[in-house]
């Protein structure tokens, strides 16, 4: 191993030394380590050293990515080093994209090192050989922790390294990752039982600081916008100047926008390809590939590719519209140039004036060191159930013994008695309501005490039917006497309820009713009430929003912006207020014949299309005849026929209690939380051998269980984990929550006579929300100018 680096004129660097130090003492181990700093030999070099000096046969190590991608390209970069040392190791991958054949020969002829997922190695554990595969397992090495231990896929993690440690119980644990703000946290939850000081932390070497630049306009930054299409022509000039760029776009719809956009400026013809999730593998993989071999200029991606994929010759990042974190435009930067002494370079491209102040707030907190907060949660109850079914499974359990390995795992270390035997009863017969059915009795528990699976179709069903990522459902807009409008995605429809209006197809739109497969409207003379959602929005976080509310109330560091950044900072100065860090501030004011409330929260657009579709509803209540509501990261503008005297009435906490509530309820939002737990409990499933049910089917099954349930057995541990979901997930309830505590005492209302500078961003989106997202900025910018001229006027 050390003639390989002296072959290469490489030499160890410490924190590799250091994570081969900790394997010698048989220690778990966090390594937190920047892009380049070869975190990935770091993780690999305890199981290299281990088959060189002591060749074996049987599974040594697993290696866990949240990406296939990753897999895939980790792959790639260690068959390098392997065949240059002349070793008789085998690395192969096993995600869902493998051949059935390998995968059925690999859990009876498995590699030294087996690269895979969160929901293959879930599958893995499911087989009754899965006791001798795994018996002699070494170290499972965790990569980009940060992407998945706080979510759902993480609790899937943290339960299979319960399992594999009762399977192998000298198991080393190792987690790596560029990005992560609270290292302990980690620790914990990489280790046995949460016992934090089993895990040592091992951090790597300082890599030079990152070249991070904001492209500016060649005339002035945009009043409105998020996508920075504008700048299309200046970014093909970026990437003619760079060997290779990689592009990343904060959604699939936006990806393939810019992409044409880019290639309509490809004035030399310079091969562009485009990478995200919605594309077929085979074109996944063969962008991959091409870019692997260096035959691409610039790709253009999602979040498909912020983690971990290795291309030595991408040299520039480009960032389109804001990065949303820092965290996330570190591990974005980190894709180009993975040499830890030299700085990657990137390029912020902000779509509008406030994102221009994200963007200056990202690069101050990467300057500053500081990444985003991880916010860690009780592990999910559908997600628990669908383990318990695979352990089941693999062979018969006793429950108190698989009830204390499961608490090893720290999201559910709380798990009480009574929780459990919930998940059980309900995995055992559905539940009270649906115990009649045989279709739901999956466990079945013998004389003997042992848990046993009751038939094996069930088997076979869980494994079709395991993983933890519902796809989305389409629904059709559409007339009742059948005209077709469109469709639109599911989690838009699910906030909608009869009655609500919203913008589709340039029609004003009424909803009738929603059923499984169709959304029900009729035009209607009434405002859209509600902008429509065009695709998953990214939340912007709460260490960049409170460094842009700090830019507002620090005059001394607007030198640093755009002269017409400046300007508008100054007019709103002068002409209105600017909220102190801890206040909110809320605007009043009429134009044209109508009377708009503009609060300025920064707590993202998820919390605030909460907020605006409950802050309606309470001004109906009032009186004030409210027309509708649009959102961006930065602000919330409810605007209706009354002039609204008292905004602190609107923002009451007691609005969680009540309209939240109602909203939750009478909207579609828990039905669709319910099918997405439902699927992952097991309860309903996706698949049957030799076909697969659409969209359409499993939504229908589930709303059918759903309405039963919610009539005969509002207390199922179902309903329970949907109304988990629909709180936290799908509208950002804690951040609601926080600014409505904070709106009581700190709220700053200002009436003025006419649109405030500030509001113009957020103001110019009224009558431009569509459902779908290919609107462009164009249309938005000459709109903008207008109300800007207005907001301007000092006089």
């Amino acid at each position: 191993m050390a003639r390989w680096f002296e072959n290469r004129g490489w030499r160890p660097r410490a924190h590799q030394l250091a994570m081969l130090e900790q394997a010698q003492a048989g220690r778990h181990a966090l390594l937190v380590a920047t892009t380049g700093a070869g975190k990935t030999l770091a993780g690999f070099l305890p199981t290299l050293v281990d088959l060189i000096d002591a060749p074996a046969q049987g599974l040594h190590t697993l290696y866990v990515s949240p990406l296939k991608a990753l897999a895939v390209d980790i792959q790639r970069n260690l068959l390098g080093p392997i065949e240059e040392m002349g070793v008789d190791i085998r690395v192969e991958t096993r995600t869902g994209d493998t051949p059935s054949d390998r995968k059925a020969r690999q859990r009876t002829k498995p590699p030294h090192i087996l690269l895979t997922t969160p929901e293959s190695l879930s599958l893995l554990l499911s087989y009754p050989d899965s006791v001798t595969l795994f018996a002699g397992l070494k170290t499972i090495v965790v990569d980009e922790v940060h992407a998945f231990a706080t979510g759902k896929r993480g609790d899937l993690l943290a339960l299979a390294l319960a399992r594999l440690q009762r399977l192998a119980p000298d198991l080393r644990r190792v987690a790596l990752s560029a990005t992560v703000a609270d290292p302990d946290g980690y620790r914990a939850w990489l280790a046995p039982d949460g016992d934090i000081d089993a895990v040592s932390l091992v951090q790597g070497e300082a890599g030079a600081p990152p070249d991070i630049s904001i492209l500016l306009p060649q005339d002035r930054v945009p009043w409105a916008g998020h996508s920075g299409r504008y700048a299309a022509a200046q970014v093909m000039r970026e990437i003619e100047a760079h060997r290779t760029a990689i592009i990343f776009c904060n959604t699939r719809s936006l990806a393939e926008l810019i992409f044409q956009d880019l290639w309509k400026a490809n004035d030399k013809g310079l091969p562009i390809g485009v990478h995200h999730g919605s594309l077929a593998l085979e074109a996944r993989r063969k962008v991959e590939s091409a870019m692997a071999a260096g035959k691409l200029r610039a790709l253009v991606a999602t979040s498909s590719l912020d983690l971990g994929v290795d291309w030595g010759d991408v040299d520039c990042v480009i960032q389109m519209g804001a990065p949303k974190g820092s965290s996330r435009l570190l591990q974005r930067i980190g894709r180009a140039n993975h040499r830890l002494d030299e700085s990657s370079e990137a390029i912020l491209v902000p779509g509008n004036r406030f994102e221009y102040l994200e963007a200056r707030a990202a690069l101050d907190a990467v300057e500053a060191g500081e990444l985003d907060p991880d916010l860690f949660r009780p592990g999910a109850l559908d997600v628990l159930a669908q383990h318990v079914m695979a352990c089941a499974c693999a062979a018969p359990f006793d429950q108190a013994a698989l009830l204390d390995e499961i608490r090893s795992a720290l999201p559910y270390s709380a798990l009480t008695d009574d929780l459990f035997d919930r998940v059980l009863g309900f995995i055992r017969d559905g539940g009270y309501s649906l115990r009649a059915y045989d279709r739901f009795k999956r466990l079945t528990q013998q004389a003997d005490g042992l848990w046993r699976v009751s038939h094996p179709q069930f088997i076979a069903q869980h494994r079709l039917n395991a993983g933890i990522i519902v796809e989305a459902t389409m629904l059709k807009v559409r007339f009742r006497n059948g005209r077709n409008l469109g469709k639109v995605e599911e989690g838009f429809a699910a906030t909608l309820a009869p009655g609500d209006t919203f913008f589709f197809a340039g029609l004003s739109l009424e909803v009738e009713t929603i059923d499984t497969e169709d959304l029900i409207v009729r035009a209607t003379s009434r405002p859209a009430r509600i902008p429509s959602y065009g695709g998953s929005r990214m939340p912007l976080s709460t260490s960049l929003a409170a460094r842009v509310r700090d830019f507002l109330a620090l005059p001394d560091e607007w030198h640093r912006f755009p002269e017409d950044v400046r300007d508008w900072l100054a007019i709103q100065s002068r002409r209105s207020m600017m909220p102190a860090p801890g206040q909110l501030l809320v605007e009043t004011f009429p134009r044209e014949g109508r009377h708009y409330m503009v609060a300025y929260s920064f707590e993202g657009w998820n919390a605030h299309q909460s907020l605006g579709m409950l802050i309606t509803r309470r001004m109906e209540a009032q009186g004030l005849k409210p027309l509708g509501f649009v959102a961006n990261d930065y602000a919330l503008a409810c605007y209706g026929l009354e002039k609204i005297i008292d905004p602190a009435s609107l923002f009451s906490s007691d609005i969680l209690e009540h309209e939240f509530v109602d909203w939750v309820q009478q909207s579609h939002l828990l039905k669709r939380a319910f099918r997405e737990v439902a699927v992952i409990g097991g309860l309903v499933e996706r698949q049957h051998p030799g076909r697969r049910k659409s969209g359409r089917q499993v939504t229908f099954s589930t709303d059918l269980i759903y309405d039963v349930l919610r009539k005969y057995e509002p207390s199922h541990l179902l309903l329970q984990a949907a109304w988990d979901d629909a709180r936290a997930r799908m509208t950002d309830v804690g951040r609601l929550a926080h600014l409505l505590d904070r709106a009581a005492g700190t709220m700053l209302h200002v009436n003025l006579e006419r649109v405030s500078p500030l509001a113009v961003p957020v103001l110019v989106l009224i009558g431009r929300e569509k459902v779908s997202t290919t609107v462009g900025d164009d249309a938005l910018l000459i709109e903008a100018e207008a109300l800007a001229a207005e907001a301007m006027r000092v006089d």
